[in-house]
């Protein structure tokens, strides 16, 4: 039976980047790591693989969390616009308020193939988007890929599989190669955790 080597993050804030343009109170895309996010995370825990494309280390993923807090963030636009008033030409950049889902003490389970890359990865700090929402490793544990994929109690959370078939969806647009990314979300036991 193939094992897997699980490693197992928990932080007190997480954010995960909306990659729709209607925000997230359309698509709920803030409760699950896209491809590129997960390639993210690797390379930040094994930088040898900078210079490669796609995700080598890391075989399956999971997390949950207590809830989504919503909060409010002023953004302005890149552009300039322009007025004249009289000989003066104004300028100003327009601001907006915009809904942000934090994710509350989210838990994040790799999943590695060898037990020497589980423990490099069990020796540092992650972040699933923003660099101050710090997730840290608690523990590293043996579990069977049956386990890992089963145990509703350990393992529950949410979980992107990448790949692409007839319950796929588009999961937004790569970072660096701008392709489309497409995956079917695997919901195990209870992923928004109860207090």
């Amino acid at each position: 039976m193939e094992k897997y080597y699980v490693v197992k993050y928990s932080g007190q804030f997480g954010f995960i980047k909306p990659w729709t343009a209607v925000r997230d109170s359309e698509t709920f895309s803030q409760q699950f790591l896209t491809p590129s996010i997960v390639e993210g995370i690797e390379k930040k825990l094994f930088p040898e693989l900078l210079s490669e494309n796609g995700i080598k280390k890391i075989v399956g993923h999971r997390l949950s969390y207590t809830q989504i807090s919503s909060q409010q963030e002023v953004i302005q636009t890149r552009g300039w616009n322009s007025t004249r008033q009289g000989k003066q030409i104004l300028f100003d950049r327009p601001k907006a308020i915009l809904l942000r889902g934090i994710l509350l003490e989210p838990v994040l389970h790799l999943a590695f193939l060898t037990k020497a890359d589980a423990e490099s990865a069990l020796s540092q700090h992650i972040c699933l988007v923003r660099n101050e929402d710090l997730m840290l490793p608690v523990s590293l544990e043996e579990v069977s890929k049956y386990d890992f994929n089963n145990d509703t109690e350990r393992f529950a959370g949410y979980e992107l599989i990448f790949e692409k078939n007839e319950k796929s969806f588009i999961a937004g647009y790569h970072r660096l190669t701008n392709d489309v990314m497409h995956g079917w979300l695997k919901i195990v036991g209870t992923p928004v955790k109860q207090f």
